[in-house]
């Protein structure tokens, strides 16, 4: 019987983690504009959506703490995008090398894991000690891109060009 699962070890999954990563980004912004639409009644305007932030930090309708919580969101979603590209040169740079499918899926999962926890404490993060947990989230998700980018210039000055 034939799986539908890969062998993470022997097959590559690493680039159909690019699109995932996007997704995982925009969780952070559907998740702030259905607690918006719940706290106030108000939908999202899609036809300007970096007005958005300025939107909830005007909007009277919403306490202190749900505005404060949307805010958080907006700043995880916001950090998604800029964590895009050097995401997808890294991913580039190991399948470039022809680095071995158990590091490129590895390293490309574990990085994702880092940025689901990453938003889920963002957005949930009202004390110093979460403000720490999603640093160390942060900055671990970074190691493995800059392993990633090592082991391929190390591959890659090893071959003939």
């Amino acid at each position: 019987m034939a799986s539908y699962i890969p062998d993470l070890q022997t097959t590559n999954i690493s680039m159909w983690t690019i699109p995932a990563f996007w997704v995982l980004s925009l969780v952070p912004r559907a998740y702030g504009t259905k607690l918006y639409k719940k706290s106030t009644n108000k939908d999202f305007d899609s036809r300007a959506p970096r007005a958005f932030i300025s939107t909830v930090e005007n909007d009277q309708a919403l306490d202190s703490a749900t505005r404060a919580r949307i805010l958080r969101a907006e700043a995880a979603c916001s950090n998604g995008f800029e964590n895009f590209g050097p995401f997808c040169a890294a991913l580039v740079a190991g399948n470039a090398a022809r680095l071995e499918p158990v590091w490129l899926n590895g390293l490309s999962l574990a990085y994702l894991a880092t940025r689901a926890v990453f938003n889920y404490v963002y957005i949930n993060n009202e004390t110093q000690s979460l403000a720490a947990v999603r640093s160390v989230s942060y900055v671990g998700g970074l190691g493995m891109l800059f392993t990633l980018f090592i082991q391929a210039g190390n591959k890659l000055s090893k071959s003939v060009l």
